[in-house]
């Protein structure tokens, strides 16, 4: 293990600040930040902005208003050497106020549970207490530093141009973005690729009439039979291709059919000697870049045109999140976080199958920022559920590395 001594200083800093940073963690996991509870979402942004006021950063909030959520909060800190870096959090969680699951809970000495412990509260600890260790060690002043904590990242606003505006704005100009999400809750791994994920609808329209009439000349096959022709079309035509999901979440269909994508249920009203005349389907669609998503938007497309006699379809796509490619930058930048977690004496750090990094708000900024890294926040397991845990020892150990980077992306920084 080598570390400079600018480096020890950065590592002892750490250490010596690790129980204000449990503290602050408990704090924050003890505020409800569901994405709908604008109020605690901005409790939240309030105790982070304290924070980093404290090391320094111009901090301001930005009101969500005009896209229905509470709002991000952006701080900077300007400075002349090193690469521009941008530091990405969210603010709240999948709990809303009437989850049973609103507490943290100590375990034992090295874990404890709470909502968004994981996802993502604890990674902005990381982003505050890597800032403060820097700080400490004398070496933050000239750093170029831009802090974007959103509030709607379980659940994004709408438009979802306004509401990732903030974000995408921040990221122009920067040479390296790094985000704190847990990622696979393995410190031996970061996240260099996402799939980026797009809802989709699909609405049939058939001939309703009695069911002895189903398949003639006149009738057709009725909407159901024509929904399903089409999902197995998009199976048998492109879930060979690597790193490409296409999954039918809900399907409805009979004499009437209706979803509620908001509240993610529906209702259908049909009988069995009844030729169904509506089907609705949706789904998400996971890709790894953006050819990759167009190429499937229209040979989903191509196969719903291609409609049976009597029977009408169409296709809709949400805006989504954006996949984050895999590219050069970005594993240029996990070479420089593994060789500090090596010499930290944390051991290597190899890349996470892509397939298993679902989407966050990192990928919005992957046409802007030609170094990219995610996942490097707080680990543990079992996010976006009542049994979401926090393995504390990462909390000291994923900080030194996070902050010991930020250090060697300094010029003349090894």
């Amino acid at each position: 293990m080598y570390l400079s001594s600018p480096e020890q200083a950065i590592v002892r800093a750490v250490e010596a600040a690790n129980a204000d940073g449990l503290a602050l963690l408990e704090r924050v996991v003890n505020i409800n930040s569901g994405t709908q509870n604008l109020a605690g979402v901005r409790a939240v942004g309030a105790a982070f902005r304290s924070e980093l006021d404290a090391v320094g950063f111009e901090t301001r909030w930005i009101d969500g208003a005009a896209w229905h959520r509470a709002g991000h909060l952006v701080a900077t800190h300007p400075g002349t050497r090193g690469p521009k870096i941008l530091l990405i959090g969210h603010l709240d969680t999948v709990f809303e106020p009437d989850s049973p699951f609103q507490k943290f809970e100590r375990v034992d000495a090295n874990t404890a549970r709470g909502p968004g412990i994981i996802d993502m509260k604890g990674g902005d600890v990381v982003i505050v207490f890597a800032l403060k260790a820097l700080k400490a060690a004398g070496v933050l002043d000239g750093m170029d530093v831009t802090v974007v904590m959103t509030g709607d990242e379980e659940a994004p606003g709408d438009p979802q141009s306004a509401a990732r505006e903030a974000l995408v704005s921040a990221a122009k100009g920067r040479d390296v973005a790094i985000g704190f999400e847990d990622g696979p809750g393995d410190p031996r791994y970061a996240v260099t690729a996402r799939r980026g994920t797009t809802g989709w609808e699909l609405r049939v329209t058939g001939t309703p009439a009695h069911s002895s009439q189903i398949f003639s000349e006149e009738i057709g096959p009725g909407a159901i039979y024509e929904a399903a022709r089409i999902l197995n079309a998009f199976r048998e035509r492109l879930s060979g291709e690597p790193h490409l999901t296409f999954n039918p979440g809900v399907i409805l269909g009979g004499t009437s059919a209706e979803v509620d994508p908001v509240q993610a249920r529906g209702t259908a009203f049909g009988k069995t000697n009844v030729v169904s005349a509506h089907a609705v389907v949706t789904g998400d669609l996971r890709t790894l870049s953006p050819a990759q998503l167009q190429h499937a938007k229209q040979a989903m497309q191509e196969i719903v045109a291609q409609g049976l006699p009597h029977t009408i379809a169409a296709i809709t796509f949400d805006q989504g999140y954006p996949p984050l490619a895999p590219t050069s930058g970005n594993a240029t930048l996990l070479a420089l976080y593994d060789r500090a977690s090596r010499d930290l004496g944390f051991g290597p750090v190899g890349e996470v199958n892509p397939d298993k990094a679902g989407a966050a708000d990192v990928s919005f900024v992957a046409s802007e920022v030609p170094m990219i890294l995610d996942g490097v926040g707080l680990m543990g397991h079992d996010d976006h559920t009542p049994g979401e845990t926090a393995d504390l020892r990462t909390l000291p150990s994923q900080t030194k590395r996070a902050a010991v980077m930020l250090y060697r992306l300094l010029d003349g920084a090894r």
